[in-house]
């Protein structure tokens, strides 16, 4: 595609907004592309900050605010080491959008397209508000969208699909009634995939006991129980939804190295948190949204590589206010 062509929203009455942003996408090691993306809101081009520069992070150069090409070395491809590489996509967006009743014309997600292949950790990022969960949920079937598609290995949402995916929402939805055991045997019972022995020796290295009812844990406690719940799957893809938000600082160090160590090499995880400098170590890829649209979708070694800063210094700069 021609890099020069820009692409405007073309509304209901026929008209063009010029709201729309060139931003170079990473969609995955082996697709290498660069694409226009809409945006729906001028904040995306007036942004003063770091947003306001070009990155072709994965391409060969990157464009200065003045227009002058400095080359860079290309990285090193690892999909030829990648045995799931050349398999159907794990997660395919197509054109997907969302538009929630009574919002008017303001779509929450925003002609989203996205190819994620296996083995990657991936760090969904953006403020409050421009669209994370919203996507998350209509991955999960949760959320039908507006328009557009979601396939997960080649499949929409359906019940087939739910094998393929743990989900750790955002909020807890645990039987408070219920006693940790229960929950680990109701799982055992509806996934095939589920570990109990996994299962127990992540509550014991927790010290959370397994006859202690979920009303009696605090919140912190129940949000450790539902991720082990969820990383005990040998599932494809995890997608989990700030899964350390609610956790103390000294147990994100065992969470996180719970969440490298009990996935398999060919399955994906989809992180979404506000945590960015606590989780950056353990991610391959970023995807970042703002307004409901996709602005980057890049390697963390692109950069760090490229830009000179790490994810959370680079984030705090595009979002800053």
């Amino acid at each position: 595609m021609n890099e020069n062509n820009s692409i405007a929203y073309t509304q209901q009455d026929g008209t063009q907004s010029d709201n729309t942003q060139s931003t170079s996408v990473y969609i995955s090691d082996n697709l290498v592309t660069a694409q226009e993306t809409q945006t729906q809101n001028n904040l995306l081009q007036n942004d003063e900050n770091a947003s306001h520069t070009t990155v072709n992070l994965q391409k060969d150069f990157v464009q200065s605010d003045g227009n002058t090409m400095q080359m860079l070395e290309k990285e090193p491809l690892e999909s030829a080491q990648n045995p799931y590489a050349n398999n159907t996509p794990l997660l395919q967006l197509n054109d997907l959008c969302k538009r929630y009743p009574g919002m008017g014309n303001y779509m929450s997600v925003f002609h989203m397209n996205l190819t994620i292949l296996r083995g990657r950790i991936i760090g969904l990022l953006g403020p409050n508000g421009c669209g994370k969960t919203t996507l998350i949920k209509m991955i999960n079937g949760l959320l039908a969208p507006t328009s557009g598609t979601v396939l997960i290995n080649g499949m929409e949402p359906c019940p087939a699909t739910k094998r393929v995916i743990s989900y750790l929402p955002e909020r807890t939805y645990l039987d408070n009634s219920m006693k940790v055991s229960q929950m680990v045997e109701y799982f055992a019972d509806f996934y095939e995939d589920f570990s109990t022995e996994k299962a127990y020796n992540m509550l014991g290295a927790l010290g959370i006991s397994s006859s202690a009812r979920l009303k009696t844990l605090s919140k912190g406690t129940k949000e450790k129980v539902q991720l082990i719940l969820v990383m005990s799957r040998q599932a494809d893809l995890y997608i989990l939804d700030e899964p350390i938000a609610g956790v103390d600082p000294a147990a994100r160090d065992y969470i996180l190295r719970t969440i490298i160590t009990n996935y398999n090499p060919g399955s994906t995880i989809i992180l979404s948190t506000h945590l960015i400098s606590d989780i950056e170590n353990i991610l391959d890829d970023v995807i970042f949204m703002k307004n409901g649209s996709l602005m980057l979708y890049t390697s963390v070694d692109s950069i760090r590589s490229q830009m000179g800063k790490s994810v959370d210094t680079y984030f705090r700069e595009v979002y800053a206010c």
